[in-house]
This record gives structure tokens, sequence and C-alpha cells, in this order.
């Protein structure tokens, strides 16, 4: 719970400037703290690439389509 309110806290206003609404950062966030091991992985790789040269963005588009599959499994549970 502390964990939730603290990220929530850290990058919930970057998600509401970004266009999303309370009910979907939460949302959000309840699927990292839910996975959080596959979401390290995800920044592990996104921080190699761009040591690479990569810029971020692309480096993020990259990664996420690599674990395309498992991002859909993940994020499937969110649809209600």
């Amino acid at each position: 719970m502390f964990q939730k309110f603290v990220l929530k806290k850290l990058i919930g206003s970057k998600l509401k400037a970004a266009g999303m609404n309370e009910e979907q950062v939460d949302q959000l966030l309840e699927v990292v703290a839910k996975n959080p091991e596959f979401f390290k992985k995800i920044q592990a790789q996104v921080d190699a690439k761009k040591k690479q040269g990569i810029p971020e963005q692309a480096a993020m588009m990259t990664v996420m389509r690599e674990h395309q599959g498992e991002l859909q499994k993940i994020l499937g549970g969110l649809k209600k």
C-alpha cells in the first residue's frame, strides 16, 4: 500500500499531465505493483539500449514490442 502511494506521488502527476485520469493512473500502478520484476526487466533493457545511444522513446518502443505478448497478458487483466 505504501509503495503504491509513493509511486503515485512520484509519477502520478506526470501521468496525469500525459492525459491519464485518476482511475487509469491507479490501474497502471496496480499492474506495476503486481508485476514488479517484469517492469524492472523492462527498465533494465531500456537503460541498456539508451547506453547504446538509442533515444529513450525509441528504446522504450523497441523493448515494448519485444515483450508485446507478455504485456498484453498483464494488461488484459485491466479490462473489466
